[in-house]
This record gives structure tokens, C-alpha cells and sequence, in this order.
């Protein structure tokens, strides 16, 4: 445990913050999972109506912080590849 009052300070702001994007991460693996079964299931028109809560919540993150805007570029165009190739079969 540190002894400096910026260092204490530090620890509860980073377990703060910690928590937070557990939370939007928690909430994000929730709806995406919904999707995957959705796909699993061939049930080609729940997942094509998840798909933009999907894509909202992935944008929500990146505005808060919780992932990079890169990786939620890349986990969008994933989804658009995996629902438009569901959609083809």
C-alpha cells in the first residue's frame, strides 16, 4: 500500500475507473453473446434487430474510454461480416 497522499489517491482513482469499465465490458460480452446465439441458432432476424444495440453499445465504450477506438472498428466490421455471411446462407 503506498504511503504518499498522491499515490493513495492514484489507487483509488485507477479502482474507480477499473470498475467502471468493468462494468461497460460486463454489459458489452452481455449483447454480444445475445448475437452469437442469435447467429448460432439461425435466427437471422433477432440477430439483424441486435445488431444496432450491438454496434451502439461497442461506440458507447469507446466514447468512455473502455476500449480503444480501433479494436471497436474491428469488433463492428467482425459482426457486419459474420451477420451479412448468416444472412447469405
Amino acid at each position: 500500500m503506498p504511503n504518499i497522499k498522491s499515490a493513495i489517491k492514484r489507487v483509488k482513482v485507477t479502482q474507480t475507473k477499473t470498475l467502471k469499465n468493468k462494468v461497460v465490458k460486463s454489459s458489452l460480452k452481455t449483447i454480444t453473446n445475445k448475437f452469437d446465439n442469435a447467429l448460432i441458432d439461425n435466427e437471422v432476424e433477432v440477430a439483424k434487430k441486435l445488431y444496432p444495440e450491438l454496434v451502439k453499445k461497442i461506440d458507447q465504450a469507446t466514447a468512455k474510454g473502455a476500449i480503444h477506438k480501433n479494436a471497436a472498428n474491428r469488433r463492428k466490421a467482425k459482426l457486419a461480416l459474420r451477420l451479412n455471411a448468416a444472412g447469405q446462407q
